[in-house]
Parts: structure tokens; sequence; C-alpha cells
């Protein structure tokens, strides 16, 4: 891992959003049409200070930033830290065990898919058709969404209570209310929310009405909740995030699918 690259070094201090808006702003300044945003800077399971940044350009396709200070304090590192062992994927396999979101598939499968997603993320719209096609192309494998809203989007962690509650009350239900927020996603505001979800749940075979309330309640929060920990103990910074047997893959949309699919049907201990 990396903190064991610099073991001699401390790791430095934390840096500010400020600072971390500036260095964002030299590096990409020069094209008027990209914005950014700072959703975390947090010290990683490595120990180096953490930073994960969206940037959007003037379309609102996003992308994800995400990079480690250097012990020096002078320098980021850009890229994935990857898991070193004989089994590199065991341990976040051993957290992702947690994941009871709305399933798809064989329990006993030997191929468990877990998907982190925000109904109000773009990129998570944008990447549907490919998990969809994922699906469709493994059925032997387990499917499961969790849900993981983002701060920075204003209505998606209501669109995860009513998620949430619509897979619990109605399985089958849960999964054209994500397609029909995905397709909303643009006629959706934080003031319309609630009208706009339970249209939506109740075109999706689930009751509007008590959808609405059960996302309100308390316990609903806390399972949205303890989701969103689930992913941040697994290493989820941002949306769309799925896991192949514990083996994380963040940019959905620009990974081949035939290097997804083949993941889908990789059994290391196979002979």
């Amino acid at each position: 891992m990396v903190g064991s690259l610099f073991a001699q070094a401390a790791a430095p201090p934390l840096p500010s959003e400020a600072t971390v808006g500036d260095f964002l702003r030299h590096m990409f300044g020069y094209d008027p049409t990209l914005k950014w945003q700072v959703a975390k800077i947090d010290l990683s399971p490595e120990g180096l200070p953490e930073v994960y940044a969206v940037i959007s350009n003037a379309q609102q396709q996003q992308q994800p930033v995400h990079f480690y200070i250097a012990p020096d304090g002078k320098h980021a590192i850009l890229g994935e830290v990857m898991p070193f062992a004989a089994d590199p994927f065991a341990e976040a396999r051993g957290v992702l065990a947690k994941a009871d979101g709305p399933a798809r598939g064989p329990a006993n499968a030997k191929m468990t898919i877990v998907e982190f997603g925000d109904l109000q993320c773009p990129s998570c719209k944008q990447a549907q058709p490919i998990v969809d096609k994922l699906i469709a192309d493994n059925p032997d494998a387990r499917f499961i969404f969790q849900n993981f809203p983002l701060p920075m989007h204003p209505w998606a962690y209501k669109a995860a209570s009513y998620a949430d509650c619509i897979a619990r009350a109605t399985p089958d239900a849960f999964w054209k209310f994500a397609q029909g927020a995905y397709d909303a996603q643009s006629n959706i505001t934080p003031e319309t929310a609630d009208e706009k979800l339970t249209d939506l749940a109740v075109k999706s075979g689930a009751d509007g009405p008590k959808t609405a309330a059960c996302a309100a309640a308390p316990e609903t929060k806390a399972r949205v909740d303890a989701s969103i920990n689930l992913g941040r103990q697994a290493g989820v910074t941002g949306t769309p995030t799925l896991f192949f047997n514990g083996r994380r893959v963040s940019n959905v949309s620009g990974t081949p699918y035939d290097f997804l699919n083949r993941l889908a049907k990789f059994n290391p201990d196979a002979k």
C-alpha cells in the first residue's frame, strides 16, 4: 500500500478546502467550461490525506478526481491505492457481506456485484444501461444495489429514502422506481422532490402515500445512513462504484464493457 512505501515519513496534515480549491483552479482553470466541488478531505486507510473532488463541464457530465497527498506535503498521487495480499479483495468482500440492499440473482452465486449508487447522479444514469447489460449477460451472478446519496446532490438523500422504503415493501417495484428516477432527473428539484418521487413510486407499483410516510421515518434515515457508512468502509468516494467479489471499479462508463463482463465471470480459484 502507499502508506508502506513512505513508512519513514509522517503524513502531512489534511489540506484545507481552500487549498484544494486553489490547486484545482491552477490545474483546471484554463478551461472556463469546467466547474468543480470538493466532496471529501480525509485520512485514507493508508494514513495519507485523501481528496475526492468532482469536476463537471458545461454539459453537466461529471468526472471524479481522486488523489492522495504524499508525505512530503508537496506532491499529489493520482490513482487508486490497491490492496496487496494473496487474496487482495478478501477484506472488501468481508465488509460487503453486510450489503443488504435490493438484490437480483441467486443468493449462493459465486460472483456478487455490489453497486453503490445515487439516484440524482448523472454518472449513475449514464452507467445504468451498462449495469443492466451486465445483469442480463450474467444471470448466475448476484447483484445488490446500495444507496450512496452524495451530499452535493440536494434531493438524492430523499430519493434514497423512497427507494429504501419501496425495496422493503414492494421489492420488484424498486428497479422500476430507480429507472424512473434516473429518467426524471432533470425534472426533479428539491422543492418538487416529494411530489415527483411519490408519483414515481405509484408508477413503479408501490403505494405512494405509504412510501412518502416511510421515507420521512427515523428508521429509514438510519438504514440509508447505514448504507452510506458501509460504502465508506469499503472505500467508496463517488458514484457509481461497482464491486466484483470485492474488486472495486469506480469509472464504470469509462471502462470497456468486455473488461467488466470478464470481471463478472472471473473465478481466480478455478483450475
